[in-house]
């Protein structure tokens, strides 16, 4: 006799299922990838993103009916240690702005639309989108309420330079970061002359020489 399932139990399976699913960690593509999926927050009339490589420009997106404008020769950097940076020209009523400072791109993105704008609300706070460690420090997963993002941030620049992994929990609703996990740092890079590079603290502990010379019994005059 064949038993019949549970209705109840077939539900709560699947639900269950379709949670852990759900959780599976996206990754970010990368920093070109987030900053074009950016939604202003006020009406413009267009809006272009220009990424600056080694003195190259290079237009990422180009959003609305683009106009003439003058190309910037410094911008915010989000690949540290590459000589490149970012930089967004905007027009609002005819008029052209330029942002080339970071801290200026939380004006214009306003709360958070979508992951990337929440990702980017978090490099304002001093996180990165780390492209070399993708699967440690560039993705995420979301569920009805929040996003949570896996992000790197330099945490010494001395000896060693030093990358440290966290996972953020950014609401959706308000977009603010309501909880921060350390998983410890993923990257440590020593040089000659840090003094406390591991190769340089195993100095061999020379042993003391012994003394194998056998004193002589003193001879007596006879």
């Amino acid at each position: 006799m064949k038993k019949s399932i549970n209705p109840v139990f077939l539900f709560i399976f699947l639900f269950w299922g379709i949670s852990v699913f759900s959780q599976d960690k996206k990754k970010f593509s990368n920093i070109d990838g987030v900053m074009s999926k950016i939604i202003p927050d006020h009406k413009i009339d267009f809006w272009v993103l220009v990424h600056n490589s080694y003195g190259k420009n290079k237009e990422v997106k180009i959003s609305g009916t683009k106009q003439d404008y003058v190309p910037q020769f410094s911008g915010f950097n989000l690949r540290p240690g590459e000589e490149s940076f970012y930089y967004i020209v905007y027009s609002v009523g005819g008029k052209i702005s330029y942002i080339t400072e970071i801290k200026d791109l939380k004006d214009f993105m306003g709360k958070a639309d979508n992951v990337e704008e929440a990702a980017l609300s978090a490099v304002l706070e001093g996180y990165m989108i780390d492209e070399q460690f993708v699967d440690i420090a560039a993705n995420y997963y979301e569920d009805s309420s929040s996003y949570y993002l896996d992000l790197g941030k330099i945490t010494s620049k001395e000896c060693p330079y030093q990358k440290t992994h966290y996972t953020l929990t950014v609401n959706k609703s308000t977009g603010v970061i309501s909880n921060v996990k350390d998983n410890g740092p993923y990257m440590e890079v020593y040089t000659k002359k840090c003094p406390n590079n591991p190769r340089l603290l195993k100095i061999e502990k020379k042993e003391e020489p012994k003394d194998e010379s056998k004193k002589q019994p003193v001879k007596k005059r006879k």
